[in-house]
């Protein structure tokens, strides 16, 4: 076991009854913010992708983890408890923000689930930027990391009750409101959204270039 790749479990918070975050001392691990890891139970085999959450000047790591039925590693990662070794692979990943459009452009993140989890790490690293947040989820309850952001620039879209600020899917809100061509947008979730938003962002003019997507599930 390389000792150097592991981090000490700080804290398990539980956001619902699936979905949690994990802090872990950082260890002066560098990361760009956007990136993931690759996390695991200090000794096991089995390991998982996880965005980082946190911010990148913060002295610890965080992830969003959603439970999900048929998952080892998220089911092994939620029993875990304060002082645990947790064994840490990378950071990787392209899903990132030139530095030098941070404080001049405009972003639109649009993310699915625990998607939102690269975004919440955008925000702690970029506090001062120009973004808007647009959230699919089934319920409001699943709003994770909500009060993190500017509220006026975070929309949750529930497709399952009309609790959220918008009631559908992302895809329905894009459809119906206007998204400025020199926005870059950034979009990370599940494949199909991903997919459907694209062309409804090609068909707003935004150029292709100005897409990037992270694919979750």
């Amino acid at each position: 076991m390389n000792k150097d790749n592991l981090h000490e479990l700080l804290s398990v918070t539980n956001l619902t009854d699936s979905a949690y975050i994990l802090r872990m001392s950082r260890r002066g691990l560098k990361f760009k913010t956007g990136q993931h890891i690759l996390l695991g139970k200090a000794g096991s085999i089995h390991n998982r992708e996880y965005s980082i959450y946190s911010g990148e000047n913060e002295d610890f790591i965080e992830v969003l983890v959603k439970e999900v039925e048929d998952g080892l590693v998220s089911k092994q990662l939620k029993k875990s408890k304060p002082g645990e070794q947790m064994q840490i692979e990378g950071p990787l990943g392209f899903f990132i923000i030139e530095s030098d459009l941070v404080q001049t452009s405009k972003f639109l993140f649009i993310a699915t689930g625990s998607g939102i989890a690269p975004f919440h790490s955008f925000i702690k690293s970029y506090p001062t930027m120009d973004y808007k947040v647009i959230h699919g989820i089934r319920y409001e309850n699943e709003s994770y990391g909500k009060q993190d952001f500017e509220k006026s620039r975070y929309i949750a879209c529930t497709s399952g009750e009309k609790k959220g600020d918008f009631h559908g899917r992302v895809t329905d809100y894009i459809k119906q409101n206007p998204v400025s061509t020199d926005t870059h947008c950034f979009l990370c979730g599940n494949f199909d959204m991903i997919h459907e938003v694209f062309d409804l962002l090609e068909l707003k003019s935004i150029p292709p270039d100005q897409i990037h997507a992270e694919v979750y599930f």
